[in-house]
């Protein structure tokens, strides 16, 4: 049996290893589509044989729909980790929120490819991983509503808010706010971006201004 270093030592690689295929697959799919992009194109772009490719996924559906998985999970737990340390601090909701979309843009200034990818498959409803998708944008929206119905019981936000319809706004203003910022207006900084998304829900998720 393997000792348990060895067992580590063995997942960190293949951990690696998927995480360059990651790399490698959202840059090539988000440049010519994912029907175009060929598993030789992703071994090549990541550097590895062609079998490591079907080693660590079974077709490149998987690799996608694990790709999809994997980023929205980071997404989510940076917007998490977000909230947390807001509470920890002792901010209210309102500052909890306009966290989250900050860590939302840091996390699209560095995977404006992946966002890119994720955002357009959102309106497709004829792939193999529409219910994946759905389950893992889900799972970033509940941490906004979270966060929603926190400052609803403390009475920071109107009790007739509708949860999952502002908290999936939030989340889709951060979106498509940041991907505009990439592909049009690429010379404003994260903070002015930031600063512009602020004050938005400043003056009207909380009824501020």
């Amino acid at each position: 049996m393997e000792s348990s270093s060895t067992a580590s030592q063995s997942g960190s690689r293949r951990e690696a290893t998927r995480q360059k295929l990651y790399e490698a697959a959202v840059t090539l799919i988000a440049e010519q589509g994912f029907s175009a992009t060929t598993v030789d194109e992703i071994a090549e772009r990541a550097g590895v044989a062609k079998g490591t490719v079907y080693y660590n996924f079974a077709s490149k559906s998987v690799l996608f729909e694990e790709l999809l998985r994997h980023g929205v999970g980071l997404l989510t737990a940076s917007l998490r980790r977000a909230a947390e340390q807001a509470a920890r601090e002792g901010l209210g909701r309102v500052d909890a929120l306009d966290a989250m979309i900050r860590a939302g843009l840091v996390f699209i200034d560095r995977y404006p490819a992946f966002t890119q990818l994720y955002v357009a498959e959102l309106w497709r409803t004829n792939r193999a991983w529409q219910s994946t998708l759905l389950v893992v944008r889900q799972e970033a929206v509940a941490v906004v509503e979270g966060v929603l119905r926190e400052g609803m019981a403390s009475g920071e936000f109107s009790a007739e808010i509708d949860v999952p319809l502002t908290a999936a706004a939030l989340v889709g203003m951060v979106l498509v706010a940041a991907l505009d910022w990439k592909a049009f207006q690429p010379e404003r900084s994260l903070d002015d971006v930031h600063a512009a998304l602020s004050r938005l829900l400043q003056g009207r998720v909380s009824g501020r201004g």
